[in-house]
């Protein structure tokens, strides 16, 4: 059978990612803003996961993570490769990128890649908060 392009189900961002024995997999922390006391800031982990579905044949796959700029590269995945024996198959890839440094506040860019095509670009918006007794460069 001749291979068509996959859909990507979807793509997100946690802290952790844990397999069950019935294959289940268990997001942990799922990212929608990173809210951080200073910057830069680093974080220990940051796990990127992506579900495809609806297609056939063996596919490579890149994610990387953009800086706010939206051109400069700041971290960058290895390819994985993607294999849908039949149209009802579905691949979850799950990439753990450790000790990510963001320098500054702003939006950064998550974009994922199958055979060097960008299938989404999302943002990933970082920003300073401060707490109760806590001010821009207090520890």
């Amino acid at each position: 059978m001749e291979p068509f392009i996959p859909d990507l189900q979807s793509s997100l961002l946690c802290d952790d990612v844990r397999q069950e024995r019935n294959g289940k997999f268990i997001l942990i922390g799922l990212f929608d803003v990173l809210a951080v006391p200073r910057f830069p800031a680093v974080f220990q982990r940051v796990c990127i996961v992506n579900r495809w579905c609806c297609g056939l044949g063996e596919f490579n796959q890149k994610s990387r993570l953009l800086k706010p700029d939206g051109d400069t590269l700041m971290i960058e995945g290895k390819e994985v490769t993607v294999t849908l024996p039949d149209s009802e198959a579905t691949a979850t890839s799950v990439e753990f990128f450790l000790n990510v440094k963001f320098e500054t506040e702003g939006t950064y860019w998550v974009e994922i890649l199958l055979d060097g095509d960008i299938k989404v670009r999302y943002p990933l918006k970082a920003k300073q908060v401060t707490g109760p007794g806590q001010g821009p460069g207090q520890t």
